[in-house]
Protein backbone atom coordinates (compact mmCIF):
# COMPACT_ATOMS: atom_id res chain seq x y z
CA UNK A 1 0.00 0.00 0.00
CA UNK A 2 3.09 2.42 0.74
CA UNK A 3 4.30 2.25 -3.16
CA UNK A 4 0.87 3.35 -4.06
CA UNK A 5 1.54 6.49 -2.39
CA UNK A 6 4.63 7.14 -3.65
CA UNK A 7 4.02 6.59 -6.97
CA UNK A 8 2.43 10.31 -7.92
CA UNK A 9 5.53 11.42 -6.41
CA UNK A 10 7.87 9.42 -8.11
CA UNK A 11 5.98 10.12 -11.44
CA UNK A 12 6.07 13.74 -10.66
CA UNK A 13 9.99 13.71 -10.59
CA UNK A 14 10.52 11.32 -13.40
CA UNK A 15 8.23 13.49 -15.27
CA UNK A 16 10.82 16.95 -14.08
CA UNK A 17 13.73 15.24 -14.96
CA UNK A 18 12.96 14.92 -19.05
CA UNK A 19 13.69 17.52 -20.94
CA UNK A 20 11.61 16.89 -23.96
CA UNK A 21 8.13 16.10 -24.02
CA UNK A 22 9.40 12.70 -26.43
CA UNK A 23 11.58 12.12 -23.36
CA UNK A 24 7.72 13.00 -21.15
CA UNK A 25 6.24 10.35 -23.04
CA UNK A 26 8.69 7.44 -23.04
CA UNK A 27 8.68 7.78 -19.41
CA UNK A 28 5.25 7.70 -18.94
CA UNK A 29 5.09 4.74 -21.20
CA UNK A 30 7.55 3.16 -19.39
CA UNK A 31 5.32 3.29 -16.23
CA UNK A 32 2.26 2.31 -17.74
CA UNK A 33 4.28 -0.29 -18.58
CA UNK A 34 5.42 -1.41 -15.19
CA UNK A 35 2.26 -0.63 -13.60
CA UNK A 36 0.60 -3.21 -16.54
CA UNK A 37 3.30 -6.05 -15.52
CA UNK A 38 2.07 -5.55 -11.84
CA UNK A 39 -1.17 -5.42 -12.19
CA UNK A 40 -0.94 -8.53 -13.99
CA UNK A 41 1.34 -10.47 -11.20
CA UNK A 42 -1.07 -9.16 -8.75
CA UNK A 43 -3.83 -11.03 -10.35
CA UNK A 44 -2.09 -13.76 -11.07
CA UNK A 45 -1.20 -14.19 -6.95
CA UNK A 46 -4.25 -13.50 -6.04
CA UNK A 47 -6.11 -16.75 -8.63
CA UNK A 48 -3.25 -18.87 -7.26
CA UNK A 49 -4.31 -18.45 -3.49
CA UNK A 50 -6.30 -21.03 -2.22
CA UNK A 51 -9.90 -20.34 -0.94
CA UNK A 52 -10.35 -20.01 3.00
Amino acid sequence: MRKLSLAPLLALLALMGCETMQGAGRDLQTAGQLMTEQGAAAQTQMNNQPYN
